[in-house]
């Protein structure tokens, strides 16, 4: 049984999530400005683990007090498969975007877990002039750069987590689609744990296992393309709708994605059928995907 709160509809779906591994990683630079610089370099191209390797995001910021060298600082989340290829995807980014960012260091930001590289390989690139310092037990390295110091931490640590929570916001225009996903993320990125990988933290190119193509292993979600309504089969929107945005919200852990999802429906509800937001689903296969599984019903506020 369907339900309405506000005026929209609540599927009687669910998301489906997989298990993930990730890690948080704690950059801090001169300023705020910097660090942000590295953070959002670092966390490019990492939208889906499709073709990206890894799916990351900006956790939040953090000011001077919350960093263990006392500077403006921006905490990361990185996530992906298989903790071999995490450890390679952190290897490379902070290799190329945290390393190379003008005054940036990098802490681990997980204390708990199997420890991988964070500085431990890219202390080479000081060609022999690197020197180590173990400050309470946690090793730490140094390496000349052309404006000082890159700090590293010797290793962060990986955790379980759960990819791939998912709201779907069916609208009867874009810009009410947009505006009810943006006020779901604005609301997601207030809790802890949590990031939105994708573009402002939005899909518009939802997708479906499979194609009809063998070289793809996804293709786009025809059942919910508003310009293929009465061409599909199993189409999943109604005329009114025309316009379908996706949430897609990585969390360490089942209860961080859940509580994120709730705050994104919270969100679409308070907006209502009168700001043009006509339903609220929800992207599974059928619960072959993965063992999370988040229903919309349960989320209610």
């Amino acid at each position: 049984m369907t339900a309405q709160h506000n005026g929209v509809v609540i599927d009687v779906s669910f998301a489906e999530a997989f298990p993930m591994k990730a890690t948080r990683i704690l950059i801090t630079a001169h300023n705020a400005t910097w660090a942000m610089n590295a953070a959002v370099s670092a966390t490019g191209f990492a939208t889906s683990v499709i073709a990206c390797g890894c799916e990351a995001g900006v956790e939040r910021t953090l000011g001077p007090d919350e960093t263990p060298d006392g500077r403006p600082g921006v905490s990361v989340l990185i996530f992906s498969m298989s903790g071999k290829e995490l450890a390679k995807q952190i290897e490379r980014r902070v290799g190329q975007c945290v390393l190379t960012c003008p005054t940036t260091a990098v802490y681990a930001g997980i204390a708990e877990g199997e420890a991988v590289a964070l500085g431990r390989n890219l202390r080479f690139f000081g060609d022999g002039w690197q020197i180590s310092k173990v400050i309470d037990g946690v090793r730490y390295w140094r390496v000349p750069v052309m404006d000082g110091e890159f700090v590293a931490q010797e290793t962060t640590a990986v955790t379980k987590a759960v990819g791939g929570g998912n709201l779907l916001f069916m609208a009867t225009d874009v810009d009410a689609a947009l505006a009810v996903s943006e006020a779901a993320v604005a609301a997601m990125k207030r809790l802890p744990n949590v990031v939105m990988p994708f573009p402002g933290g939005v899909v518009r190119s939802g997708s479906k296992v499979g194609s009809k193509y063998a070289s793809l292993s996804a293709s786009t979600n025809d059942a919910y393309c508003p310009t293929l309504y009465g061409l599909v089969d199993k189409t999943q929107i109604t005329p009114d709708t025309r316009c379908v945005m996706e949430v897609v919200i990585d969390g360490l852990t089942e209860a961080d994605v859940a509580a994120a999802m709730k705050a994104g429906i919270q969100a679409g509800i308070s907006i209502g059928r009168a700001g043009g937001l006509v339903r609220i689903g929800a992207g599974n296969y059928g619960g072959k995907l993965g063992p999370f599984h988040f229903h919309l019903h349960k989320l209610l506020p």
